[in-house]
């Protein structure tokens, strides 16, 4: 795979002018842009991930810190976890978040539902299974779009 960095700003180009879908291997997966500051730097990021919407909360969604299967957490995770709050671009709004970290038998029921809609979320979990449990993040968006990014 090509440089991460290239590929996100890709990936977040190609959300951008389409309304928030792209092509390639996320064709038609639900994809959102998650803003967060660095907690030690300050400085805005910006990270495609996907996401599974609540079952019946339209302003609940979750996202989950693969980081495609390597043994360390992703720097957003940590980012939004110490923060406790961020925002969402999704479709053509952005939303203010905050975050909430799921635990437990809650976090394995939405983690194994991801994993089935996208098998590749198994794979992650089982590249993983001896260093990390795959964090899942909880965010509770605010439906009424955000002013700032």
């Amino acid at each position: 795979m090509s440089d991460p960095l290239d590929w996100n700003a890709k990936t977040i180009a190609e959300f951008r002018a389409n309304e928030g879908r792209v092509g390639g291997t996320f064709e038609g997966a639900p994809l959102v842009l998650v803003h967060h500051r660095g907690r030690k730097s300050g400085q805005e990021y910006v990270t495609p991930v996907m996401y599974l919407p609540h079952d019946t909360e339209p302003d609940i969604i979750y996202i989950f810190a693969t980081k495609g299967g390597a043994p360390t957490n992703p720097a957003w995770y940590h980012n939004l976890t110490a923060a406790g709050v961020g925002s969402v671009e999704r479709g053509t709004g952005t939303y203010n978040a905050t975050i909430r970290d799921v635990t437990g038998p809650e976090r394995d029921r939405i983690y194994a539902e991801q994993a089935r809609r996208y098998p590749g979320f198994a794979e992650y979990a089982r590249q993983t299974a001896a260093v990390r449990t795959i964090p899942v993040l909880e965010l509770g968006l605010q439906l009424a779009p955000s002013l700032t990014n």
